[in-house]
């Protein structure tokens, strides 16, 4: 990360063109929120954003699903694509569930949705552990020279002090941290983007911005599409403080778009057509 202030993730929110993308996702939040549908069907969004959430995820990690698909299948144990739709399913039910253990133990909490991404498709002995010194690491769309597992053990122990010591930073922001760090660091052997994009959606739900996580980031990452993610994710691996707006700025975008399919979700509940 980038600055060395004593709160370096207030000092990213301080960039030029942070501020303006935390307001306009705080607005866009605010008007989904206040919906007439919100008030009285709230569980029903968020089931359905947690589905178009995870259909988001996994078509970023190269499972492209149409969403009726995601919604009619029960079996995801059969080809690549497959496990990763499963995976990516699984992470989004589990996320809600360890949003107090992420505030005493964030490692604790990637540690397990690595394991629940995994799902028993990879060898036990790698699961739920960051990488040793060798082993290989399959995340196709992220070609970024992999840091080795010392540096990825050292970035883990800082990012996870970051989160305990709090910070006056916008929501936005730490999640995009977040996001942004376990890319750069693809800490486990596969499904670091969908356990990165989940960590994320923790964030986000546990910072109070999303707390029925009814703005899914994950649509909006997919529909703003792989190349923008991969341009944006540039920006934070460069560290300067433009590529670093420019990769909480996307990542602002896509929460907007987020926004707006739970807000199409919302009209079509009130229509009586969802």
């Amino acid at each position: 990360m980038s600055t060395t202030a004593s709160d370096p993730l207030a000092a990213l929110g301080s960039l030029p063109g942070v501020t303006d993308a935390v307001d306009s996702v705080r607005k866009a939040v605010d008007r989904v929120y206040g919906h007439r549908v919100m008030r009285r069907r709230s569980s029903e969004v968020t089931a359905e954003a947690a589905l178009r959430g995870a259909r988001g995820s996994a078509a970023m990690s190269g499972a492209d699903w149409n969403l009726e698909e995601v919604r009619r299948r029960t079996d995801f144990s059969g080809d690549g694509e497959s496990q990763v739709i499963g995976a990516a399913l699984r992470l989004t039910a589990e996320a809600g569930q360890l949003l107090s253990i992420w505030r005493q133990s964030p490692l604790r909490v990637l540690a397990r949705l690595h394991l629940v991404a995994a799902g028993g498709a990879a060898p036990e002995e790698s699961v739920g552990r960051p990488r040793l010194a060798g082993e290989p690491v399959d995340e196709p769309l992220i070609e970024a020279p992999l840091p080795d597992a010392d540096e990825v053990a050292g970035r883990l122990e800082g990012l996870s002090g970051l989160i305990l010591s709090g910070s006056a930073a916008p929501a936005l922001v730490t999640a995009a941290v977040v996001h942004g760090e376990l890319l750069a660091l693809r800490p486990f052997g596969a499904y670091n983007g969908l356990v990165a994009r989940t960590a994320e959606r923790i964030v986000l739900i546990g910072s109070g911005l999303d707390p029925k996580s009814i703005c899914p980031a994950e649509v909006g990452h997919a529909e703003l599409g792989r190349a923008a993610y991969v341009a944006a994710f540039d920006g934070y691996l460069s560290g300067t403080p433009d590529g670093m707006a420019a990769w909480i700025a996307h990542c602002g975008r896509a929460v907007e778009l987020g926004v707006r399919e739970s807000t199409a979700v919302c009209e079509a509940l009130q229509r009586g057509a969802a």
